[in-house]
């Protein structure tokens, strides 16, 4: 992606117009979303569809099962008892190998 300096006022309402050049440069159209990250003292602007929602809560979340995964901690199977109970409840309609798929199917 090119480098490109471009200057946005502020409205009252605390909304700004993305300069053509720069929703160009992001490949952005009407109707699209740009995600602000604020580094420091930086905001980076980018499309939302570069990457997932980064949600603080659930990104500390996952850092921490992350954590606790590779060091081996707090995971366990899950209870025999529980795990049955989980596979009975989950209901899948009887199908077989050589029936008929409805609809688009996208791989």
């Amino acid at each position: 992606m090119g480098t490109l300096r471009e200057v946005a006022s502020v409205t009252s309402k605390g909304q700004i117009t993305l300069p053509k050049s720069v929703r160009q440069l992001l490949g952005v159209e009407s109707g699209d979303k740009v995600v602000f990250d604020v580094q420091g003292g930086h905001i980076v602007v980018r499309r939302a569809d570069d990457q997932p929602h980064a949600d603080p809560a659930i990104l500390g979340f996952l850092a921490l099962l992350e954590k606790d995964i590779r060091g081996g901690q707090n995971i366990a199977d899950l209870p025999e008892g529980l795990a049955r109970s989980m596979a009975a409840a989950a209901t899948f309609p009887p199908s077989e190998a050589d029936d008929e798929i409805a609809g688009d199917v996208a791989l």
